[in-house]
């Protein structure tokens, strides 16, 4: 697999997505994946916000998300299915504004995906829309997808075995967030100006039509859940 970050001049506000992309990507390979930040797709869908004082940037999470809970640096917040920081409102590389969440990144994938597949007479082409995420315990950000489009999001071993001949009852591998995060840490976090990338020979299984819930978990079944309160709170000080 090849991830190839694309360097492009700075996206305006409300610009053709489509257009940006092929002046800078003028050829896309059959059964590629094009990896593109929510950021830009934000910015050419108008989900922005002046960023005027804390109050209102406050207001505005709480509104972006289905629960917000203020902690010692952020607002950890529910918004898409996703726990993420701040409902993925961002002030970096924002010249002053707040850039909201797409506010439908798969419906926001499949249009793109269609428009790029006529652009550059292609079949087979998926997209991922991509935000950074922190893991608990864990420093330092990582690629996650908010959206995709024409490749299937998970890999199912359930049913089959392993190389002993134990059978897997839960496993399957999250394919897009994978491909995010290779994507991410090849475009950047800072001033790499680098809001593209595409994959090929991704080991990726390509489909017309995507489960929008398919990486969905219910709370009650998520096995972090019961975690973080049962610890004891002097564990969670020690390194």
């Amino acid at each position: 697999m090849q991830v190839r970050p694309v360097k492009t001049r700075i996206f305006k506000e409300r610009e053709n997505l489509a257009d940006f992309i092929v002046a800078h990507v003028p050829t896309l390979k059959e059964g590629s994946v094009l990896v593109v930040t929510s950021k830009i797709v934000a910015l050419a869908e108008g989900c922005t916000s002046k960023a005027t004082d804390e109050k209102t940037k406050e207001r505005l999470i709480k509104a972006e998300s289905s629960f917000a809970l203020k902690t010692k640096w952020v607002w950890l917040t529910l918004r898409d299915r996703l726990i993420i920081a701040n409902a993925g409102i961002d002030e970096s590389n924002s010249d002053g504004k707040l850039i909201l969440l797409p506010k439908d990144s798969y419906k926001s994938a499949a249009a793109l995906r269609l428009a790029l597949m006529k652009r550059y007479d292609v079949a087979k082409l998926g997209v991922i829309i991509t935000d950074s995420r922190i893991l608990p315990l864990r420093t330092g950000v990582m690629g996650v997808t908010l959206g995709y489009a024409g490749i299937k999001g998970l890999r199912d071993y359930v049913g089959t075995k392993d190389l002993f001949g134990r059978g897997f009852k839960f496993e399957k591998t999250n394919v897009v967030d994978c491909l995010a995060s290779a994507a991410v840490l090849c475009m950047g976090e800072g001033a790499e100006r680098q809001p593209l990338a595409v994959i090929t020979e991704a080991p990726v299984e390509f489909a017309s039509r995507v489960r929008k819930d398919e990486l969905a978990i219910a709370l009650a079944d998520d096995i972090y859940l019961p975690f973080f309160a049962k610890v004891p709170k002097t564990l969670l000080k020690k390194r």
